[in-house]
C-alpha cells in the first residue's frame, strides 16, 4: 500500500488570497497593455523593451542583457525588436569588442517615443495600483512581492536593479 501524504490544502483565507493574487497577474498586464495600445499604439512589452534601454548607459544593451531584463526568450525579444526597428525606434548592432554578441540601441526616435509614452503609462500604473493603497500598503506590498519573488527566483533582476515603469 502506498504511503501518501495529504496536500497541505489551502486554508480559505489562504485561498481568498491566493485568487485575489491570480486576478491580478491576469488583470494588471491586460490593463496596463490596454492603456499603452489606446495611447501609445505598443504593447506592454515593447514598452518594456524602450524603457529598458531608454535607461540604459548610452541608451545600449546586448540582447541577452535585454532578453532577462524583460524576462523573455531571446526569439521572442527578437521578433519584437525587429517590429522596433521597422518603426525607427531601435537599432541592432554587432559588440564591437565581441562579435557574437548582438547590441540593441534606442534610437533618437525611439527616446522620444520613449519620453512621450512614459507619462501616460506612469499614470496609469498610478491609478491602477498605488491610488487605492495607503503609503504603509504600499511599502507592504514591495516587502511581500520581494519576498515572493526571492520564492520564485533569488536572482531575479527585481530583486537587485530598480525596473522602469
Amino acid at each position: 500500500m502506498e504511503n501518501s501524504v495529504e496536500p497541505r490544502w489551502l486554508s480559505s483565507d489562504e485561498r481568498e488570497v491566493w485568487l485575489t493574487l491570480v486576478g491580478i497577474m491576469m488583470k494588471l498586464p491586460a490593463a496596463l497593455d490596454s492603456q499603452l495600445q489606446q495611447d501609445a499604439g505598443i504593447s506592454h512589452f515593447e514598452y518594456m523593451v524602450l524603457a529598458g534601454l531608454s535607461e540604459a548607459p548610452e541608451r545600449t544593451r546586448r540582447m541577452s542583457d535585454l532578453a532577462g531584463f524583460t524576462e523573455s526568450g531571446l526569439p521572442r525579444l527578437s521578433q519584437v525588436v525587429s517590429r522596433l526597428e521597422k518603426r525607427g525606434w531601435v537599432h541592432r548592432s554587432t559588440d564591437p569588442s565581441d562579435g557574437r554578441i548582438t547590441l540593441a540601441t534606442l534610437t533618437d526616435e525611439g527616446w522620444a517615443k520613449i519620453t512621450q509614452t512614459a507619462p501616460g503609462h506612469v499614470e496609469a500604473v498610478r491609478a491602477l495600483v498605488f491610488d487605492p493603497l495607503t503609503k504603509a500598503q504600499s511599502r507592504q506590498l514591495a516587502s511581500i512581492g520581494k519576498r515572493i519573488m526571492g520564492a520564485i527566483d533569488p536572482e531575479d533582476r527585481c530583486l537587485r536593479e530598480s525596473a522602469p515603469l
